[in-house]
């Protein structure tokens, strides 16, 4: 029950936030939307929802977003000298790495960043592995391959759902 109250806060505080209006009408509006989107996304969020609402949890997924940007921009601008440089080297590749995470929310949003970065892209995820394509395979090892594709959303992911 605890689950479901907060989903509907959560839903309803978004329909505020996306309508910017606290009309009676529009608040009514709100409550009826908020109500009938919990119940048919009840599966949807995770079991350990209440987890999130934490307010260190939270701060630490809001900052999640423009560090994501930040390494999105990275990626951006080496992609863009990939293309204006024709002597730099390219070396296209699948490669497979391993997540720590063991928390699904968390691996989907781990997931979604990758393919966000430009220059890679999560093929499949199989269990704990991950399947990305990466535009210029820069080592053969293991190890320092999941630290360069993973480790920077990694880290910050596992404190934010585990």
């Amino acid at each position: 029950m605890k689950k479901r109250l907060a989903e509907f806060i959560v839903i309803f505080s978004m329909w505020i936030l996306l309508t910017w209006s606290v009309k009676i009408q529009d608040l009514f509006a709100g409550l009826v939307v908020a109500f009938f989107v919990t119940i048919l996304t009840r599966r949807l969020f995770p079991d350990d929802f209440l987890k999130l609402l934490n307010p260190r949890r939270f701060l630490l997924g809001a900052f999640y977003i423009p560090y994501l940007f930040y390494y999105i921009l990275l990626a951006n601008l080496d992609v863009a000298y990939r293309v204006l440089n024709p002597f730099l080297p390219i070396r296209p590749g699948i490669v497979k790495v391993k997540t720590s995470l063991k928390n699904d929310f968390a691996k989907t949003i781990l997931a979604n960043s990758i393919t966000l970065t430009p220059g890679t892209l999560t093929v499949e995820v199989d269990g704990d592995y991950f399947y990305v394509h990466w535009i210029n395979v820069s080592s053969d090892d293991p190890e320092i391959q999941r630290e360069l594709i993973l480790g920077r959303f990694e880290r910050m992911l596992r404190r934010v759902f585990e």
